[in-house]
């Protein structure tokens, strides 16, 4: 929880836990600090809070939310009042500590196309980035927002990098490029998915928030609710779609990639559609019947399926229908989604797609020491030139 300045309160976030029925709101509540008093504030603000701070004067918190492709800073009235978005820019921010002298909050603020970096933010929500050690990068390319309509009616968007020089004459190839979590948004800087990367490669990376994607309300969230093969699967197809409608993209070279619940929507894209030329998976999820009794969050995921929901949206089931080639990647320390994902991906693929000599199109890069993520430096490397060259 965070403590009021007088010590004299707390806020914090509380949660039901989640059931297959539907996801549950992340709220926000102020009580005495001996826990007496306690409500909730904000009560009809749809947003997930985050980085919670009390202001200088005790009389509002300070919160961070996901909020349409980005992550505001927010004021947030302790007495009952609407919240107020304090910035209005496209960065996501986060680490908000406030200025008890001047009443003015510092925070770190990223995006797409500009690493971290501190900025104060002034009471009427002027932003003045402060010094740091290193001058931001240049980033290559360009970023713009596409978006489309889903089947259901519901908006679906996410921000698209394009390469220098790719027009009508020189259109870019694509890389999907589908977030993890699933409840997560593609709005801040990451090393480790750094679409810059790729963009400096000549690729156009496009990423999208499809359904059970953070910072467009829990309605949007629930679309894709115990049935991660559906609408999550179907947003994804309509803006990839939409992006392919531009003259700057070629819509013959395309390939999706993801890590985690990226992952698992990537296999889920290799066993329904044949549309994409290459498909990277990465920790990810393949059998959701082996998967949810050996993660070490076993608890969560039992219990936000159904039985029935898990069998018919495992990906696993469709290994027969997988057309595309794919780069299966996988660490051995991985707890949160275990190797044996991986490993049992790699064996059902030589099962039902290597010739009578056991080739086959499908690669994969195995790391023994890395867990969920890929964190040594040089095995970074390894991974973006492997990913490419694949």
């Amino acid at each position: 929880p965070a403590i009021s300045h007088d010590g004299t309160r707390i806020a914090y976030l509380r949660t039901v836990k989640s059931s297959p029925a539907a996801p549950t709101d992340y709220e926000i509540w102020v009580a005495g600090i001996d826990g007496s008093g306690a409500r909730r504030v904000a009560a009809e603000w749809d947003h997930w809070a985050s980085s919670l701070a009390f202001a200088a004067d005790d009389s509002a918190l300070i919160a961070t939310a996901d909020h349409d492709g980005r992550a505001p800073v927010f004021r947030i009235p302790v007495d009952g009042g609407a919240p107020d978005k304090l910035t209005d820019d496209d960065f996501a921010y986060a680490n908000v500590v406030v200025d008890r002298g001047t009443g003015e909050v510092v925070a770190l603020r990223s995006s797409w196309v500009v690493p971290p970096h501190p900025v104060r933010i002034a009471r009427d929500g002027a932003v003045t980035p402060l010094a740091t050690p290193a001058p931001t990068p240049a980033a290559p390319g360009s970023i713009t927002e596409v978006e489309t309509t889903a089947e259901d009616g519901a908006r679906v968007r996410g921000w698209l990098l394009l390469p220098e020089g790719a027009s009508a004459a020189a259109p870019a190839p694509l890389l999907l490029w589908i977030h993890g979590g699933p409840l997560n948004s593609w709005n801040a800087w990451s090393w480790r998915w750094a679409p810059l990367l790729a963009v400096a490669r000549g690729y156009a990376v496009l990423l999208p928030d499809p359904a059970l994607s953070t910072g467009y309300g829990l309605d949007f969230i629930a679309r894709g609710w115990n049935s991660w093969g559906g609408k999550p699967y179907t947003d994804l197809l309509s803006i990839t779609d939409a992006a392919l409608a531009r003259d700057d993209i070629d819509e013959t070279r395309t390939a999706a990639m993801g890590g985690s619940f990226g992952g698992y929507m990537a296999n889920w894209v290799a066993g329904h559609t044949d549309r994409f030329r290459a498909i990277v998976t990465h920790a990810s999820l393949w059998a959701l019947d082996q998967f949810s009794g050996t993660t070490d969050s076993s608890e969560y995921w039992q219990r936000i399926f159904t039985p029935e929901a898990m069998i018919e949206h495992s990906p696993h089931q469709f290994v027969r229908e997988i057309r595309t080639p794919l780069l299966v990647v996988h660490g051995d320390k991985d707890y949160r989604v275990p190797v044996g994902e991986g490993l049992r991906l790699w064996s059902e693929l030589a099962e039902h797609h290597a010739d009578e000599d056991g080739r086959m199109p499908h690669r994969f890069l195995y790391f023994p020491d890395e867990n969920h993520w890929v964190l040594k430096p040089q095995h970074a490397v390894v991974w973006y030139e492997t990913v490419f060259a694949f």
